[in-house]
């Protein structure tokens, strides 16, 4: 049964509806630990030299904080901070940050998320966009339903007159492994509403490639 983070971790601190990870559940970092003390054993290593004697610990520890995503609620993120504003233009925010693990081979991927919605009768915080993003991206993910599960959390919680976002990534599992193309950036899209039409579209990726500075 999956359990809340809130429920085990014993110094965490709780912000306008979700918790910022400072502490680990012990009890999964020993389980996933003794998996990865297997795994280097597998690997040819011996995991009790000294280099990699706590190495199972750390890597532990390190995909727990990867793949906290699972115990955040993006909704609740969103509902902390929404406002009554009489405002129907387009609300951008551009260049988020994203890191995600790539659930086929467990590497990274990053790069960045463009996001735009059109209020209707609601806007929203704007720190609280990057924390959706980041919410769904700190999870074992493809790039195609990150995307998507961005636009349909908006989207649900706001009741926008649209919503659009693209995301642009590399993926290590391209460029380490496989095809190993070290260059090549993935681009995915997703819209709703008002961002269907070509003009609005047009719009919001003029801005979203435009240097305003």
């Amino acid at each position: 049964m999956k359990t809340n983070m809130h429920d085990h971790l014993s110094d965490e601190e709780e912000i306008e509806g979700y918790v910022k990870i400072d502490r680990y559940n012990s009890d999964k970092i020993g389980r996933i630990a003794d998996h990865y003390k297997d795994i280097l054993s597998g690997l040819g290593e011996d995991p009790s030299r000294d280099g990699l004697i706590k190495t199972p610990e750390r890597v532990a520890k390190a995909l727990q904080f990867l793949t906290h995503g699972y115990d955040l609620k993006p909704d609740e993120i969103l509902k902390s901070a929404m406002f009554k504003e009489d405002y129907s233009q387009m609300v951008v925010v551009k260049d988020i940050e994203v890191y995600s693990m790539c659930e086929h081979h467990m590497l990274p991927f990053f790069g960045k998320a463009h996001v735009a919605y059109i209020p209707n009768g609601h806007i929203v915080g704007l720190s609280k966009i990057p924390r959706v993003v980041d919410a769904f991206a700190r999870r074992l993910q493809v790039q195609e339903r990150l995307t998507n599960e961005i636009r349909d959390c908006i989207h649900n919680t706001l009741d926008p007159a649209g919503v659009a976002v693209v995301i642009e990534c590399r993926h290590l599992c391209m460029s380490m492994r496989g095809a190993q193309k070290q260059n090549s950036v993935t681009t995915t899209s997703a819209f709703t509403g008002e961002f269907v039409n070509e003009t609005t579209r047009a719009e919001f990726l003029r801005l979203i490639t435009a240097n305003l500075s």
